[in-house]
């Protein structure tokens, strides 16, 4: 597209402000500024901000006004005191897994900020006795599962794979690429670990106007995790447009996907018994939650607006409808929602049909930006603009099949968020429930681990407690990490 075609383009879209210094730029500020601009859909821009600032609108009109609802019973089911339910649901999903049907998609643009970190958070080290990082973690679980379901099913070793798909962010994606080879992949095959990534959209102003962060540069953002579905459909390189994410899982005729956040030191990845559930179940999308810890935890739940599944922010249920009980004493509002998801494939490649309908949320904030009468560098002190995100369950009404498991929370969810030393949700923390888990598996298969002992288990040794048998009757004395179930004897 020439120069003048682009710039009226711009203009007929109410945007023709970011030509303002074009006269005034070198001739690679003018390609870079040029290639940004031919890459960006400006008129689905104004779309979109049109959209959110309607519905935000909407939302604030009905505030109150909407039926809010617990989940109905019929769309949710609990593993919690349920053995027999989870043996079945485990079953079935392992064998969909040792068929080559189960995919994994994990979550990973977010950098570890709040942790001191400026590198993606799946790099960093909760203090381990191993020192694994989270990605090395989650790769061995994988590891781990395709040998037990290899096992499950009768199938030679190698044979079954659960390819891995990892979605970053601009600012991580080649350090995140460089970890994983520098790692070697964990021991997984590098052809089936596939990089991706999240989209982004322009900051605009209050009034929707893009904002430039430079002369010759749009200022953008990631576009939430909720474009993860966008950035399904995307190029994964630009030597060849028609491989894509979608395009590759129906390659693979994987079937099921499983998505997650990388921030959860427990995630059990490609959970059989979750993914057996949804099969299951036939549904087009589950979920996973665990029970929430109190009334009013700053969660947000899983329930019904309207006749619609969704998730409902805490702030947007009374204190009263947070405190109401169901005839069993549990909170009817407990759902509380930990990012993990199932997905049919079949439900991915739907997205794009109803996507336009998906209102981004609004964030303010303060967007430092090319002021347009001086070309000087703006710092707000204050929010001053927009950036528009959509979230992973923004799909939820749009579902024909929805179901919800309930997890037990000390066992799947123990999110990373916060600086060492706060106290909740941090690197201590996760550190302990992952060896309270540790000492819980041997226990269970029937060894006693003295006060004060702390044994980490790889996940190479173990995904979920199996595999443990040969410890029955066993006293371990000492504390240590081990790559085997062997290794375990030095500990007693």
């Amino acid at each position: 597209m020439s120069v003048d075609a682009l710039r009226q383009r711009y203009e007929a879209a109410g945007q023709g402000h970011l030509f303002a210094f074009w006269d005034d730029l070198s001739e690679s500020e003018r390609q870079h500024l040029r290639a940004q601009l031919e890459a960006l859909d400006i008129e689905r821009v104004n779309r979109i901000y049109n959209r959110a600032v309607s519905s935000e609108k909407e939302l604030k009109e009905n505030a109150g006004k909407e039926n809010i609802e617990p989940l109905p019973e019929d769309a949710t089911d609990s593993v919690i005191g349920l053995p027999e339910k989870q043996r079945e649901w485990r079953e079935i999903g392992l064998q969909a897994i040792a068929r080559g049907e189960v995919g994994v998609l994990l979550m990973a643009g977010g950098q570890g900020t709040r942790l001191g970190s400026s590198a993606p958070k799946g790099c960093y080290d909760i203090g381990l006795p191993s020192h694994k990082s989270l990605f090395q973690y989650q790769a061995e679980r994988i590891a781990r599962l395709q040998k037990v379901a290899e096992e499950a099913a009768g199938k030679p070793a190698g044979s079954v794979v659960i390819p891995w798909y990892v979605m970053t962010s601009g600012p991580t994606r080649q350090v995140t690429e460089a970890f994983f080879k520098q790692h070697n992949y964990f021991g997984l095959d590098p052809k089936n670990v596939i990089f991706f990534e999240q989209g982004t959209l322009p900051c605009l102003t209050m009034d929707g106007k893009v904002l430039l962060e430079t002369r010759s540069r749009v200022a953008v953002a990631p576009d939430g995790n909720g474009g993860v579905y966008a950035a399904l459909r995307r190029p994964l390189s630009p030597a060849d447009k028609s491989h894509t994410v979608l395009s590759d899982l129906e390659r693979r005729k994987i079937r099921y996907v499983h998505s997650y956040c990388v921030d959860n030191c427990l995630v059990r990845i490609a959970d059989p018994v979750f993914v057996g559930y949804g099969i299951q179940k036939q549904a087009d999308c589950a979920t996973k939650v665990v029970p929430k810890a109190y009334p009013t935890e700053s969660v947000g739940v899983v329930a019904r607006r309207g006749d619609k599944f969704s998730v409902v922010e805490y702030s947007e249920i009374s204190r009263e409808q947070a405190e109401r009980r169901n005839a069993d004493g549990g909170l009817a509002f407990r759902a509380a929602n930990i990012v993990n998801h199932f997905y049919t494939t079949d439900f991915l490649n739907s997205v794009e049909a109803f996507e336009e309908e998906l209102a981004f949320h609004i964030a303010r904030k303060k967007i430092p930006h090319v002021d347009l009468a001086t070309g000087e560098t703006v710092k707000p002190a204050s929010p001053n603009g927009m950036k528009l995100e959509m979230f992973v369950f923004d799909v939820f009404p749009f579902t024909k099949h929805f179901a919800v498991l309930e997890v037990e929370r000390r066992e799947e969810f123990s999110p990373l968020k916060n600086a060492p030393g706060t106290g909740a949700d941090d690197p201590d923390t996760s550190r302990r429930d992952l060896l309270a888990q540790h000492r819980r598996y041997l226990e269970a298969a029937g060894a006693k681990v003295a006060d004060g002992v702390e044994i980490e288990l790889s996940p190479l040794v173990t995904y979920a407690g199996e595999g443990l048998e040969s410890v029955k009757g066993k006293m371990f004395t000492r504390s240590g990490y081990v790559e085997s179930v062997e290794e375990l004897d030095a500990l007693q």
